[in-house]
């Protein structure tokens, strides 16, 4: 009964995690009207770390120091290269390009684990899940509006924050594998992650061009104006709090519970909780080639699930 409890918990926490995640582009596309996307990443990460001392103020203790690397490399993948590949990607590409290439992430995940986790996923049901999702999401990106465009360097990104994510859930793997709490190792990640980030913060306060994706503002008029916006604050504290420091743990959790694999899968259904919220916050047209694609993204994830007999 305990364990059936435990994935019960696990499969609402990929939920809400899946669900937070798909309206973060929202906020983020509120956000860009002041900040720059890196200064929204690391604002975003800085309260997500800060949040989970103040939930959990005690201090991770390793049985040894070697672990560290694990740790090291989830912070590095999941979110140092991940999320800055997500996001420069956009500077080079499309959005629906993007959209469509990260929502590889799964396939990437399930071979990585079969490669170094000797786990058997690559059925015929995960691959003709994988496709048929793939498809809905397409739709779901163009939405009647898009067009995909080759564009060598941002596709390129969008295709390592993709495998990023990949090895990030085979890092989170191990991490989970030695039994510490969720808080603590997540909170981790996001240590290394912001170390990982000082450099780019650097180069960012010295950047001259302030269109760039990596510029971080300095001044101390533009910060008093951009900060005393309170939907600034609303939105930075939902993607920290909410979309970062909620969401990483609730998905640490969902992964050591039932699987790595087969809660990646949930990661398709993303677009089309994206376009739902852009429809009823920034009001972007929802197209009959949307709802098609929302259908065969939610097919595709079934299908995904279903197990070889």
């Amino acid at each position: 009964m305990e364990k059936r409890n435990e994935n019960i918990l696990g499969y609402i926490f990929a939920a809400v995690a899946v669900f937070l995640w798909g309206i973060t582009f929202v906020c983020t596309k509120s956000l860009l009207n002041d900040f720059s996307a890196f200064e929204i990443l690391f604002f975003r990460f800085l309260a997500a770390y800060i949040g989970l001392w103040i939930i959990k103020p005690k201090a991770l203790v390793l049985k040894n120091k070697k672990e560290n690397w694990w740790f090291f490399l989830a912070g590095l993948s999941g979110i140092a290269v991940y999320q800055q590949a997500e996001n420069i990607a956009i500077n080079y590409t499309t959005a629906s390009n993007v959209s469509i290439i990260v929502s590889i992430c799964p396939f990437f995940t399930a071979i990585i684990a079969q490669i170094f986790l000797k786990e058997k996923h690559l059925n015929l049901w995960f691959i003709l899940g994988f496709i048929i999702a793939l498809a809905g999401i397409t739709l779901v990106s163009f939405n009647g509006h898009a067009e995909f465009h080759l564009s060598p360097k941002g596709d390129l990104l969008a295709l390592l924050a993709a495998v990023s994510w990949g090895f990030y859930s085979l890092f989170v793997s191990k991490v989970n594998a030695m039994g510490y709490d969720d808080v603590l190792c997540t909170r981790r990640f996001f240590f290394y992650a912001l170390i990982l980030m000082i450099p780019f913060f650097i180069y960012g306060a010295t950047c001259s061009e302030k269109g760039s994706a990596f510029y971080v503002n300095l001044s101390a008029a533009v910060n008093k104006a951009r900060f005393a916006k309170p939907m600034s604050w609303v939105n930075l504290l939902f993607l920290g709090l909410g979309a970062s420091a909620f969401c990483f743990v609730a998905w640490g959790y969902a992964c050591n519970k039932l699987g790595t694999v087969k809660i990646t899968v949930a990661l398709y259904l993303i677009p089309v909780i994206t376009i739902v919220f852009a429809f009823i916050f920034l009001g972007e047209t929802i197209t009959l080639m949307g709802l098609c694609g929302a259908a065969l993204t939610i097919t595709g994830l079934i299908l995904s699930g279903r197990k070889r007999k």
